[in-house]
């Protein structure tokens, strides 16, 4: 869309009635939303050192909803982050819609002084020019699935299979024929816990980022799982649970976020299975794309030195296509705020919060 003929947007909090069904309007929006707006996942953060809000903005055309995460600092004022927002039609329509939002705040008297994005923006060099034509600062990222593997799920399941990599292709049946089995289990503290002794098996054994508490993951689980938008997939040797997964259905969007498993396991490609069954599970939910939440970038992807190449080894035999979307930028409304926020502030809230809490920042 050319500059003469930018959209024009306004931007408001959302009315109670659109908070009731606000996973069926995330869902609606111009790319199928994302499960870090959800319902599920403004109740994890609220109050767990953020403040939600949700966010509409809109044009002519479409209404775009959005999760924004508030936080407020001495002498700054207010940050907000709209996560893995804004969820735009065009990546022209991002620097309107946040004119909208930062209109929004100023009559609100919100003294934000920056603005965090992160659309689900493929990164480009076009792109990543598009968005500094418009002023936007570039951030460190956040989130874990800003460089990730995302597998197309729509063809039916036989195709799908045939699609993944012979390694992958191979694995998921040697399994199936020595009778690996997958088993789908109820949310509820008995998964949670296995799940989580899985994912800190993983950690000690790869030196992987420390995993947040028992009890955030607990209430994430608990959130999605209550909403029927998460499946807990297990496969267990001699009695005992060797390999879990927590997989999100959020509207068409699959997303295998969570996972761990014991170390020197003899089921040769059970990890491969519980991927397969989760994909297929995924299918029958109406899912068409399915996000493996993480690898290195694509241009490290090979590269042995990166913390998260074995996972990216494994994810990349399912779809080869590392997907690099572009992160955070900072729409900077406080300029002489955000220079202190750069040179230390951050870093600052950042430490005191983690000794207040022992939780992360973002």
């Amino acid at each position: 869309m050319d500059t003469a003929t930018l959209r024009e947007f306004t931007a408001r909090f959302a009315t109670a009635e659109e908070i009731d069904n606000w996973d069926k309007h995330v869902t609606a929006n111009p790319n199928g939303g994302n499960m870090l707006q959800s319902d599920a996942y403004a109740e994890v953060k609220d109050g767990n050192g953020w403040l939600v809000r949700r966010l509409v903005i809109e044009t002519a055309d479409y209404a775009s909803y959005n999760l924004l995460l508030e936080k407020k600092f001495p002498v700054l004022g207010r940050l907000w982050y709209l996560i893995k927002g804004p969820d735009a039609a065009e990546v022209s329509d991002i620097k309107p819609m946040l004119d909208a939002v930062a209109a929004f705040a100023r009559e609100q008297k919100m003294n934000v002084f920056t603005i965090k994005i992160e659309p689900d923006v493929v990164e480009s060099p076009e792109v990543t020019a598009q968005l500094k034509a418009v002023g936007l600062v570039k951030a460190p990222n956040i989130q874990s699935n800003d460089s990730t593997a995302v597998l197309d799920i729509s063809a039916p399941a036989n195709e799908v299979l045939r699609s993944i990599s012979s390694r992958a292709r191979n694995a998921v049946r040697r399994a199936e024929r020595e009778g690996c089995e997958v088993l789908q289990e109820e949310a509820g503290e008995e998964s949670y816990r296995k799940l989580y002794a899985l994912m800190q098996n993983t950690v000690n054994a790869k030196g992987a980022m420390p995993l947040r508490s028992y009890e955030y993951y607990a209430t994430f689980w608990g959130g999605f799982s209550n909403r029927g938008q998460g499946q807990f997939f297990f496969v267990y040797e001699d009695g005992a649970p060797s390999v879990g997964a927590f997989v999100i259905n959020y509207g068409s969007k699959a997303t295998y976020k969570d996972g761990g498993s014991t170390q020197n396991r003899k089921q040769y490609g059970d990890s491969h299975l519980v991927q397969w069954a989760a994909i297929e599970r995924m299918q029958e939910l109406g899912c068409v794309e399915y996000d493996f939440c993480g690898t290195p970038p694509g241009a490290r992807i090979k590269d042995k030195t990166h913390p998260l190449y074995g996972l990216g080894s494994f994810k990349t035999s399912f779809t080869k296509t590392v997907t690099d979307f572009v992160g955070c930028y900072d729409l900077v409304l406080g300029p002489v705020r955000y220079k202190l926020w750069l040179k230390g502030a951050e870093r600052v809230f950042r430490r005191l919060e983690t000794m207040r809490t022992g939780g992360q920042f973002y």
